[in-house]
């Protein structure tokens, strides 16, 4: 897709992945707005410039997703593309679980809930542009399940299938469906240095816009790139040696 030109609503686009890809389409040419749960999160874009846009939202909730919907129609009435990114990444065995069920409730909804509804929501305004995109971020853990992060390993698996169907369901539209399978990238996702390991920001974000430029409809990278193509066996494996400390 041309990643000029376009209207663009990032959720949870203040830090991270999702800011990583609000500059690159900035940078390309489209305007951007970006929704974030932390009012002191989205100041800090300020820098970015006239084209960047800031709305605090917490898409955990369907009335907020609503009035989001209802708020960038009005205001914003040609945007043709949205970039489901808003993620939370909670830590913690199921067998130790000591958490209430409305955290873990909360970790469902913002990961999994909010795509699913915002897609649906935005989904007239972006059939009525002539080219338009919703592109999902899911994880390479939606291929290999972590024993560390179960809810987040299930969201992302269940984000990556809504995808595919909704990509097929949507075929014969404008609207093209596109995945980025993010592996461990170096971001504060989960709390800050948990992905210190995780390969460069940057890095990442450069080579899969790159290839969501080109018209790919489903891009990883590294680790997650090998997931999505492994066959069963080779899933097996690496399921094993990611979660091998017992």
């Amino acid at each position: 897709m041309d990643l000029s030109g376009n209207t663009v609503l990032v959720t949870g686009g203040a830090t991270g992945i999702g800011r990583a890809i609000a500059e690159r389409f900035l940078a390309a040419g489209s305007e951007v707005i970006v929704c974030g749960r932390r009012e002191e999160r989205l100041r800090e874009l300020a820098p970015l410039g006239p084209r960047l846009h800031t709305l605090r939202c917490d898409v955990t909730t369907a009335a907020e997703r609503e009035a989001l919907a209802t708020r960038i129609q009005s205001e914003f009435p040609a945007l043709n593309v949205l970039v489901n990114n808003a993620g939370i990444q909670r830590r913690g065995r199921v067998s130790g679980e000591k958490s209430s069920w409305a955290e873990r409730q909360r970790e469902i909804a913002i990961n999994f809930e909010a795509p699913v509804h915002l897609s649906s929501l935005f989904l007239p305004q972006l059939a009525a542009q002539p080219e338009s995109a919703i592109i999902n971020v899911s994880s390479g853990l939606a291929f290999v399940p972590a024993v560390f992060a179960p809810i987040y390993a299930a969201t992302k698996a269940a984000l990556h299938s809504f995808t595919m169907s909704l990509r097929r369901d949507l075929d014969q539209t404008s609207v093209r469906v596109i995945e980025i399978i993010p592996p461990a990238v170096n971001t504060e996702l989960g709390g800050a240095g948990l992905h210190t390991h995780g390969v460069p920001l940057e890095e990442f974000a450069d080579a899969v816009m790159a290839r969501v430029a080109a018209g790919e409809l489903e891009v990883g990278y590294g680790f997650s790139e090998e997931s999505r193509r492994a066959s069963r066996e080779v899933l097996d494996q690496k399921f094993e040696r990611l979660n091998g400390n017992r």
